[in-house]
């Protein structure tokens, strides 16, 4: 939000340097990230664009200070023709020391040429020769000096000045013409210099969304009192015999405020009005809409103007013969046109303001174009409104339509400043537009929210902060920001606070209790508080052994060459929709059931209330799809991916509101084994094989299948599977199974899932691992074995078998049978052909036999050999190749 400092003025004497106000602010929480000085000079010794000297709170400052005697205010008494140029005038100009000649382009000065001498004089920034001023043609803020020129046959040493050639806006497309109140010859710094405070407004600080809001912090920062605010005085006869107000429901609309005001005249705001809106980022209309915006800026209250003869024209037949203002959700399908002339699709959710003959504006977000004021406009209705903010938020995105109102409203606006907003409105209309105040207000009130009242004692500052604080000394902070304090009669350490009522905030409880402790703080300065030692100890840190293996597989896999990724947990059915290809992997169970794969699309999404994005609906139900996201993002620069992802799913749950969120782990690898350099490199693609031997180093790094017991955790060892899955590949898909319990699937992706991604047609490998399954599975213990003393005996099998006979039950069968003897077995050759009959394959395993006391004979290898072909005879029907 963009404070100001001048209108800030008008609610608080401002006594410190600008500079240490912004430090102050930013230290209480509200970060000032900018300084634009808009006619005030600069700091001594700062330059535009540079920090503050502070090097712990660096405060950005810029802008253009006006020297006090080189642009003044001046009188432009008649305006007449250039001799040589159309589109030229001279301007007979009074600058309270001499009169001058000025040559100028300005288009809204060309209505007073030649009409001879003015009844009233225009009032104008005017800048002598030597100003330093921005040069008005140059794009962006290019400082200019002006000098003396000759300009088709006349002298031009000085200026009448824009807003841009000042510094104020953008704007270049005409002079500035200041208001009555401008006295002659007085420097413009003095009559109204500036500097804009840029305050970021975070959801927590909703307070300071207003002008009256930043000057409450500055109050109790400065101990300098608010101003007192005017009132406005009731002129008509009663409002409530001009409209009506229904509410449909209030909780998402507790409270609803009209005011009336007749016979106003449409034109501009004064000229310090629209300077204050430029100033504060906001564009000047007239002085009706003007006046909505204003008010919403000062006290923090958005309202809306309604052209109130529209209103009665759209009053089909009686017994309503006044507007009846109605409150009401949208209806199926229901359209209106808003004032940025789109016509748009409400939800159902959509909260709308309407009459009986149908919608008129989005609540807290944006008016209607039919019932918006113009030039024909004469009397006005002005609403001011409670929304229900999370209602607001939701419906701002979903229409992709944010605005200052719903700024405001998403973050909580307290249905006390209804009215103050539509009173402020209405009094500010009577002086801009010269209209007639209708008596009073219709104000439809059902719901007032509960006023949080928490107790805290000075021993509780002294707990949690670490400072020493009376009673008395809690109670003045606390008052200085307009909570209402009341200290106990029988225990006088013990202070009873009311929350202000624009202090949405303000929780009761203990929550409540943390909030008035952070309020303390901040008014008592975060860096004030001391460096102090903890009275209690510290308690002990208990381990998360979960959270423990989750990193120490992060460790192993970025030690193995794969890169982290974090991805959105938000996304959509159809961003999902991609990786079906038939169905993604999403398990349905917890960790604590088996696992059971899933149907071949998700049936019922985790939908979101309030989404980030439009295309980013729902809770993610698959991780790979997440990573593959990630991987179509980076396709076009890197042709080399090795990324995993570890993070939850959200799968809703029928007997439980909330959803169940497994952890998963995803790894995708595609492109080239190596990216060639100086050294040659291996630069074919990556394939089924390296997936399985990360998983495969994965497992045994974690010391899974180490037990002393093959079923001690109750699971089984690890175990691959061929498998069937409509995500992969035919024939290049396994799965990870533990007993029956199904851990993962894995393989290359298929390759209608590449195109769905458009990516190029190296392989795509990927897994997506139930990791609650896989932390089940590492033991706490596990035996280690010493480094052998004796040497192995390495001997090679070929073994023939049918064709549909999975190599990985072979190798299983193997260890089985070998017990701990055999300590390795690997397969190195497959073989097909005439010479082993249709229907048949040989596989070759390499097998290691190592005992761990003695060294093996051929006597011991052969009894060992026997008992494995005997084994894989019985079980598979495999027999040694002659």
């Amino acid at each position: 939000m963009k404070v100001p400092i001048s209108w800030l003025k008008d609610f608080i004497e401002i006594t410190i340097p600008i500079e240490d106000l912004a430090r102050k602010l930013t230290l209480a929480g509200l970060e000032v990230e900018e300084i634009r000085y808009v006619g005030y000079h600069l700091p001594a010794g700062r330059i535009e664009g540079q920090t503050s000297a502070d090097s712990l709170l660096e405060i950005n400052a810029t802008g253009l200070g006006w020297a006090a005697d080189k642009i003044v205010v001046a009188w432009v008494s008649e305006v007449l023709p250039h001799p040589n140029a159309d589109r030229l005038v001279l301007c007979k100009l009074d600058d309270g020391e001499q009169e001058h000649i000025v040559l100028t382009g300005a288009p809204n000065l060309f209505p007073y040429k030649g009409i001879g001498p003015l009844e009233k004089p225009l009032k104008v920034a005017y800048a002598r020769e030597g100003a330093q001023i921005y040069d008005g043609h140059q794009p962006g803020q290019v400082l200019t000096t002006l000098k003396r020129a000759k300009i088709r046959g006349f002298d031009s040493y000085s200026m009448i000045c824009s807003e841009k050639e000042l510094g104020i806006s953008e704007d270049h497309e005409g002079v500035i013409f200041l208001d009555e109140d401008a006295p002659l010859g007085v420097s413009l710094v003095d009559y109204m210099g500036d500097a804009v405070l840029d305050i970021s407004i975070l959801p927590n600080t909703a307070r300071a969304a207003s002008i009256l809001g930043v000057a409450r912090e500055v109050a109790a920062l400065t101990g300098v009192p608010l101003k007192q605010s005017s009132v406005i005085s009731d002129q008509l006869s009663g409002i409530g015999d001009f409209a009506e107000i229904e509410i449909t429901n209030p909780e998402l609309n507790p409270r609803f405020v009209l005011g009336l005001i007749r016979d106003v005249k449409i034109g501009p705001s004064p000229y310090k009005v629209q300077r204050r809106l430029k100033l504060a980022g906001m564009r000047p209309i007239n002085n009706i809409v003007d006046v909505t915006n204003y008010a919403m800026l000062e006290i923090g209250e958005p309202l809306h103007a309604f052209d109130y003869d529209v209103l009665v024209g759209r009053i089909a037949n009686p017994p309503h013969k006044v507007p009846k203002i109605i409150t009401r959700t949208a209806g199926p399908g229901e359209k209106l046109t808003t004032l940025d002339k789109v016509e748009r699709t409400l939800d159902e959710k959509t909260v709308l303001v309407c009459d009986t003959a149908g919608a008129l504006s989005i609540a807290g977000v944006m008016g209607g174009a039919e019932s918006e004021v113009s030039e024909k406009t004469r009397d006005i209705l002005l609403e001011g409104a409670a929304w229900n903010f999370t209602n607001i938020r939701r419906t701002a995105r979903a229409q992709n339509l944010p605005s200052e109102a719903s700024f405001r409203f998403s973050r909580g606006v307290h249905p006390a400043l209804a009215e103050r907003g539509v009173r402020r409105g209405l009094e500010l209309m009577s002086q801009w537009a010269d209209g007639v105040v209708a008596q009073g207000l219709v104000d439809n009130y059902p719901l007032p929210p509960a006023t949080p009242t928490v107790e805290i004692t000075p021993e509780d500052v002294k707990r949690w902060l670490g400072i020493d604080l009376s009673a008395e000394e809690i109670i003045k902070i606390l008052t200085s920001l307009e909570f209402h304090c009341t200290l106990n009669t029988d225990d006088c350490s013990l202070i009873t606070v009311t929350a202000p009522d624009h202090r949405l905030d303000i929780s009761d409880g203990i929550i409540g209790k943390a909030d008035l402790l952070e309020e303390t703080a901040r008014i008592y300065g975060y860096d004030r508080i001391p460096e102090t030692r903890l009275s209690d100890e510290l308690p002990p840190q208990r381990s998360n052994p979960s959270l423990e293996r989750e990193e120490r597989i992060r460790d192993l896999l970025v030690k193995m060459g794969l890169q982290e990724v974090v991805s959105y947990r938000m996304t959509s059915i159809e961003r999902e929709a991609r990786l079906w290809a038939g169905a993604p992997f999403v398990p349905r169970a917890t960790a604590a059931r088996r696992c059971e794969t899933a149907s071949p699309a998700p049936t019922r999404y985790v939908q979101l209330a309030n989404p980030i994005a439009s295309d980013r609906y729902v809770m993610r139900q698959s991780l790979l799809s997440s990573v593959m996201e990630v991987v179509e993002r980076n396709a076009r620069i890197r042709a080399r991916m090795a990324l995993f992802e570890i993070g939850p799913v959200f799968l809703a749950s029928e007997s439980n509101d909330l959803p169940d969120e497994p952890q998963r782990l995803a790894i995708v690898l595609t492109g080239p084994h190596g990216v060639a350099g100086w050294q040659p490199a291996d630069t074919s693609a990556m394939d089924f094989y390296d997936l399985k031997g990360i998983l495969a180093a994965l497992l045994e790094e974690l010391h899974v299948g180490q037990v002393s017991k093959p079923d001690e955790t109750g699971h089984g060892n690890p175990t691959y599977e061929l498998h069937q899955h409509p995500t992969f590949h035919p024939g290049k898909c396994a799965r990870l199974m533990a007993g029956e319990r199904e851990i993962g699937v894995f393989g290359e992706l298929h390759p209608v899932i590449r195109q769905n991604y458009d990516l190029p047609a190296s392989p795509l490998l990927a897994a997506e691992l139930d990791l609650d399954a896989l932390l089940s599975l590492i033991p706490e213990r596990y035996e280690s074995r010493p480094v052998p003393a004796y040497p192995p005996v390495l001997e090679d099998l070929a073994l023939v078998m049918d064709e549909t006979l999975p190599a990985e039950r072979v190798a299983a069968v193997i260890r089985q049978a070998g017990g701990k003897i055999v300590t390795g077995v690997r397969l190195f050759d497959v073989y097909r052909g005439e010479k082993i009959g249709a229907g048949k394959k040989s596989l070759a395993y390499s097998l290691t036999y190592q005992a761990d006391n003695k060294t093996l004979t051929d006597k011991d290898v052969a009894g060992i050999r026997t008992r494995i072909l005997r084994r894989l005879e019985q079980e598979l029907g495999a027999t040694l190749r002659s």
